[in-house]
């Protein structure tokens, strides 16, 4: 339930706090007094669009703050949980508007976006105004309020987890049968894994093979450098490493005769004598045990070019090859095991499909005789508010699919003819804004304690009406109001007078700027602003008695 709306330079309204009670609210005023600003306002609350022609001229934004009593509303408490956003029960809404463009919602002081705000309000407040009615002309709001007037909640739950568990088994065979076409997944399976069998290697052989193609590419300049260098050690040559290296060796012989200090590097060069004549050696054996066979390097160029290739198709590094030959071999046993898996998975969804047939048989026949009663109601509710001859139709549609569906087999459509002969219409598509009021309020007063809204606003609904019809309107809303709270914008007196509270919005300027002020009637002013809107500028005794008689007949105090 609302309890609390603040306004701030929004429109010709500079500020205002209204506080709301349980019951019909009923809001009067003179013409373009701004009476619909405040359904305005809880739209924009709700997530409507927003535009900078709402900002108050001279103002840098405006400000709008909605609090809601959350009491018997536990889907909402557990929403505001889920997302993070409850605070101690409390749910304050609040949306600021800038006079340069771009808005900004916070839900209990936490910033939130537009689809979060509407999210949280769909289940709190519900508008019908001469061009907003949010609920009644969503279609599948329509099927919801269906199923709550014939009290299909039951087998509507076990249609939606069926359908849902259908979905489930369904998914999983797909997954577990490898896809649509499970044959051609394990023929391909099985040529992957024999493919990698072959060619695949661990990142040490695979390190082997592409050294020793490299080593066998090479050979012929490996040999011939590797002599190469073993002569200039160790050849014929005077000027071979190891020959100069004897010739120091004995020259610094003669030397440590005379000074023994120089063993140290006499030893040295006897060291590098040997190593070098061991480096040379082990140069011309490398070179005379080179492998110069083309065989050989053209089988190991061929292995390096599949291993290459099959990264290119498997989308891995040649060295995570042959991990991917265990990950493809494993699908490719699990698919060959499926078969007692799949089994039981077709009996389970076969099982699932026969539940569902039946829930569906039990959901259609209750929505059958729900839209029947619903346009009866309907119909007979429209006659007595000024639509004689018109009449309403739930009408249910079957869905195509032959796969079980969440909201069941068939599909629901309010139509409407608001005059005698016309063909029904979707109530979507009914052009006069005051004739879709009043059959919202229709459809509303027929699944009186049906539809989930906590608070219900109503703009203009006695549009081109008057008199009698005027009255039953009134008590229309004021029954619907004992069952949650509801806020209307009426200019007629005999629908005021059926309210439990009373604001009154007037409109005054001073030369300079318009303002608009909101307040909240007691016995005696909502005494007057009845005889007001009963006697128009002149208020005489006959229509002060008037109006107090009409409040006595509504038995308001």
């Amino acid at each position: 339930m609302l309890t609390h709306l603040s306004v701030r330079n929004f429109a010709v309204l500079e500020a205002a706090e209204v506080e709301f009670g349980p019951g019909l609210t009923v809001v009067t005023g003179e013409t373009g007094a701004g009476k619909s600003l405040l359904v305005d306002a809880l739209l924009l609350l709700t997530g409507a669009r927003a535009d900078t022609g709402m900002v108050r001229a001279g103002c840098a934004r405006a400000e709008l703050e909605a609090e809601f009593e959350l009491a018997g509303t536990g889907a909402t408490q557990a929403w505001l949980a889920a997302n993070a956003l409850d605070d101690e029960g409390a749910c304050r809404v609040r949306r600021v508007i800038a006079a340069e463009g771009g808005s900004r919602a916070w839900i209990n002081g936490r910033a939130a976006s537009l689809a979060q705000l509407t999210e949280l309000t769909v289940p709190l407040v519900e508008i019908h105004g001469q061009h907003e009615h949010q609920a009644l002309l969503d279609r599948a709001a329509q099927l919801r309020m269906l199923d709550a007037f014939g009290e299909c909640a039951d087998n509507a739950a076990r249609v939606r987890d069926c359908a849902l568990q259908f979905r489930t088994l369904a998914a999983r065979e797909l997954k577990l049968a490898g896809g649509e076409d499970r044959d051609a997944r394990i023929a391909l399976l099985r040529h992957e894994v024999a493919e990698l069998e072959r060619w695949a290697l661990p990142p040490a052989e695979l390190e082997e093979l592409t050294a020793r193609h490299k080593r066998l590419a090479n050979a012929g300049k490996l040999a011939d450098g590797a002599a190469g260098i073993a002569e200039l050690l160790d050849g014929d040559s005077e000027l071979a490493a190891t020959r100069a290296v004897g010739r120091a060796r004995a020259e610094l012989e003669r030397l440590v005769e005379l000074d023994p200090s120089l063993q140290a590097s006499l030893d040295l060069l006897e060291t590098a004598g040997i190593q070098l004549n061991e480096a040379a050696g082990s140069l011309s054996r490398y070179a005379q045990g080179l492998d110069l066979d083309p065989e050989r390097y053209a089988e190991a160029d061929a292995h390096l070019t599949v291993v290459h290739d099959l990264s290119r198709r498997h989308r891995v590094p040649a060295a995570e090859l042959h991990a991917r030959s265990a990950s493809v071999r494993e699908e490719l046993q699990s698919l060959e095991d499926a078969g007692d898996a799949l089994a039981k998975l077709a009996t389970q969804r076969k099982q699932c499909l026969g539940d569902y047939a039946a829930a569906a048989d039990a959901l259609t026949g209750q929505r059958v005789a729900a839209a029947k009663k619903l346009g009866k109601s309907v119909t007979a509710l429209m006659g007595e508010l000024g639509m004689a001859g018109g009449s309403f139709a739930a009408e249910l549609s079957p869905q195509a699919s032959a796969e079980p569906d969440p909201q069941g087999r068939e599909r629901c459509e309010f139509t409407v003819s608001a005059n005698p002969g016309m063909p029904l219409r979707p109530l979507r598509k009914v052009a006069s804004g005051g004739e879709l009021s009043r059959i919202a309020l229709a459809i509303e007063v027929a699944a009186l304690g049906s539809d989930t809204a906590g608070t219900m606003v109503f703009d203009e609904v006695d549009a081109g009406i008057g008199g009698a019809v005027a009255e039953v309107v009134g008590a229309k809303l004021r029954a619907l109001g004992s069952r949650c709270q509801v806020l209307c914008v009426t200019h007629l007196a005999q629908v005021a007078a059926q309210g439990h509270a009373h604001l009154s919005v007037s409109k005054s300027a001073d030369g300079k700027a318009t303002r608009t002020h909101i307040a909240t009637l007691d016995a005696k002013t909502r005494s007057e602003e009845l005889a007001r809107m009963l006697g128009g500028i002149e208020i005489d005794r006959e229509t002060r008695a008037h109006a107090k008689r009409m409040l006595e007949k509504a038995q308001v105090p």
